[in-house]
């Protein structure tokens, strides 16, 4: 441990105040240190708002080394650092948090939780996902966020499902149009439909950004900013016991919704998934 490090862990050890605490936080989170994760992971614990949203500023700046530490924290029964561990995950957009967002997007009670989570799977780093794996995590995203935008009764929510729609649209293959058609099937009843304002408004400016992206894609000479970031972004940190993580975890999915449809979901599917990423990392 670094002197900086550990002068900025003391000063939050000894602050006694809320102002102290909030200003003491801050400096740790600002400083972008790895052996900082685990005292901001506890201050999202503390009795202070501020000094919890500095920590999942800090904690995102990080990435993905401060995902483990977070997944961790949501096996805890302290439901209001697990709120704020997952506003982190969803503003981190490691690929380890999709399924816990898929979940929280659609049955969390907290509405400012489900706001993070469906915002977090809009924004999620699909371009490290195997090409195997990614069409059926996107799937599983394009179905949550589609509920959301169709079912939530709070605002908000919605208006973070239309952010969330923009996002994986942008990001989806072109090759999916019907996954396209949804989305802009979806954005077009909101525009017409949907009685808040802020909402109509959001939908006018997802419906542009898409229809931007769709003119880049029938412009191949041009260089798209997104796709140079991806380029440099491409390398993933997460092992092949990760991918299949996930994997295990999409695949539970899919078989409670073929408990409750009877219908949907082909565990052949994810079978060879599985032989793929496999033999992938072999």
């Amino acid at each position: 441990m670094t002197d900086r490090l550990s002068q900025l862990i003391q000063a939050v050890e000894e602050a006694d105040s809320s102002k102290l605490l909030l200003e003491a936080v801050q400096n740790l989170a600002a400083a972008r240190l790895e052996g900082a994760i685990p005292v901001l992971i506890e201050a999202l614990s503390y009795n202070n708002p501020g000094a919890a949203v500095a920590s999942v500023d800090g904690l995102i700046l990080l990435g993905s080394a401060s995902v483990p530490p977070l997944l961790e924290l949501l096996d805890m029964h302290n439901y209001t650092a697990r709120a704020w561990a997952i506003r982190a995950l969803a503003g981190i957009g490691d690929p380890r948090g999709l399924v816990t967002l898929l979940g929280v997007a659609t049955a969390d009670f907290a509405f400012s939780v489900r706001r993070a989570a469906v915002k977090g799977l809009g924004a999620m780093k699909w371009h490290w996902f195997p090409d195997e794996l990614r069409e059926v995590a996107q799937e599983e995203a394009l179905e949550a966020l589609l509920f959301v935008a169709q079912q939530d009764e709070e605002w908000v929510v919605r208006y973070a499902s239309v952010v969330g729609l923009e996002s994986l649209g942008i990001a989806i293959a072109p090759m999916k149009p019907l996954w396209r058609s949804a989305i802009k099937t979806q954005l077009n009843i909101m525009s017409c439909n949907d009685e808040v304002l802020a909402i109509r408004g959001r939908v006018w400016l997802a419906q542009q950004r898409l229809e931007q992206r769709l003119q880049q894609l029938n412009s191949p000479h041009v260089a798209h900013p997104d796709r140079q970031q991806a380029i440099a972004d491409r390398e993933s940190p997460l092992t092949s016991n990760d991918w299949q993580d996930i994997l295990n975890k999409l695949y539970e999915i899919k078989r409670q919704e073929r408990l409750d449809k009877s219908s949907e979901g082909d565990p052949r599917r994810f079978e060879q998934l599985a032989t793929t990423i496999e033999n992938a990392n072999d």
